[in-house]
């Protein structure tokens, strides 16, 4: 083994500051921060840094380096969820990170000669077998100020093969550079929570709007879009007869299944309004939005099918969605008082794509289409069948509209 190179150690705090500066990705962090720590001689062959996460699915993200054993030469980055694994919970209260965080305590070292008793950890079990011979895990507690959801520190843990283990030194040059390579994640982790917020929150394009400046109040883009307002047929109906612990996974099954079919096929979901959807295809955006939104009503309508199937097996209530179509130009940008804006569309053409959709339940039609939308697509025409001419609640013409044909069949598209 070499012997512990001071310089060296110091090019390294100098090399992890500017990395996290210039946002070099996680896992080429945490490979050139041990590739430079075995060049100064510290004897890593593995290690491991994490931290949980805010995220609807996500608990945590892991990143292990590693050159001991089978895992030899592989940096990979791990992201942990319940409902990925289901025994996640079981893991962590088997782990040393646990010992630490339930203790308080900041280092947890472990020999791996006879000494050790075995059964204590199962990771440093494994490890032990594959011939590491020393185990230390860290952690690294963010203050009050610093903590977003779960993140709230940093988890690490280093091992090596090297006969008698880490020496002092080793263990003084991980002491001192380990928080800083914790401070470079934390940018890259708050970074990735304020991306994952705005885009669930917001959608994906208003997120990405605001992130890239786009938040002053009254600013508003002109655009030409295809708009999409769906409800929940029989809402009302379910929510005073079936039982309130049923109604928020309802509406998140169906919810889910227009959200996959929209952004499947290009558009944005701006807003959720108890049982509705608004959503948009941006034209200018798009080379056809409108068969793009006749697409994802077609896909939509087919994961319903399937979700009712399950639903009705488990013996849950089911439903369908009334969809409204229009075409039209919106404002799309920041609305509303100085301490709360939304980022949105509106305009008359929203307000029209909404008294569509009401009228499904009147003429007994689970999706409708405007003349605009019809005039706009002539592509689609054969699609689309007419059910007359009709005035809309609060809109001063009347309007032919349209409901999609039901022997048409998408592979006949041209």
């Amino acid at each position: 083994m070499a012997a512990m190179d001071a310089q060296r150690i110091l090019q390294l705090a100098q090399w992890i500051t500017d990395a996290g500066l210039q946002g070099v990705p996680e896992t080429e962090l945490v490979q050139g921060f041990c590739e430079r720590l075995v060049a100064a001689g510290v004897p890593l062959t593995r290690a491991v840094v994490g931290a949980d996460t805010l995220h609807p699915v996500i608990v945590g993200r892991v990143i292990t380096w590693s050159i001991l054993g089978t895992d030899g030469g592989e940096t990979r980055l791990t992201d942990y969820g319940t409902l990925a694994d289901p025994d996640l919970d079981d893991k962590w209260l088997q782990s040393p990170f646990y010992q630490l965080y339930e203790s308080g305590g900041t280092m947890l070292r472990r020999r791996l000669d006879e000494s050790t008793p075995t059964g204590e950890f199962p990771i440093v079990d494994d490890l032990r077998a594959q011939g590491a011979t020393d185990y230390v895990a860290l952690v690294h507690r963010l203050g009050p100020s610093a903590v977003i959801g779960d993140l709230d520190g940093f988890f690490s843990s280093w091992a090596t093969d090297h006969p008698g283990g880490f020496e002092d030194a080793h263990l003084d040059a991980l002491a001192s550079l380990v928080g800083t390579l914790a401070l470079a994640l934390w940018g890259h982790a708050v970074t990735r929570i304020a991306n994952t917020l705005v885009e669930t929150y917001l959608g994906r394009d208003a997120g990405a709007r605001v992130l890239g400046g786009h938040i002053r109040r009254g600013v508003a883009d002109r655009l030409d879009a295809v708009l999409w307002f769906s409800d929940l047929q029989g809402y009302t109906r379910i929510t005073d007869t079936a039982p309130p612990e049923t109604i928020i996974p309802l509406l998140n099954d169906y919810a889910e299944l227009v959200v996959t079919a929209v952004h499947g096929h290009g558009g944005q979901v701006l807003k959720f309004m108890g049982d509705g959807i608004l959503a948009m295809f941006d034209r200018s955006r798009a080379e056809d939005a409108c068969r793009a939104a006749l697409d994802a009503a077609a896909e939509a309508r087919t994961r319903c099918l399937d979700l009712n199937a399950r639903r009705s097996a488990e013996g849950l209530p089911v439903t369908r969605f009334y969809l409204g179509l229009h075409v039209g130009e919106v404002f799309y940008g920041n609305i509303g008082g100085v301490d709360r804006l939304d980022f949105t569309v509106v305009g008359p053409a929203v307000n029209e794509a909404s008294r569509i959709a009401a009228m499904c339940r009147s003429l007994d039609q689970n999706v409708l289409l405007s003349s605009a939308f019809a005039e706009s697509a002539p592509d689609c025409r054969e699609r689309l069948i007419s059910v007359g001419r009709y005035l809309l609640r609060g809109v001063g013409r009347p309007q032919e509209l349209f409901t999609l044909d039901p022997e048409f069949t998408p592979q006949q598209s041209p």
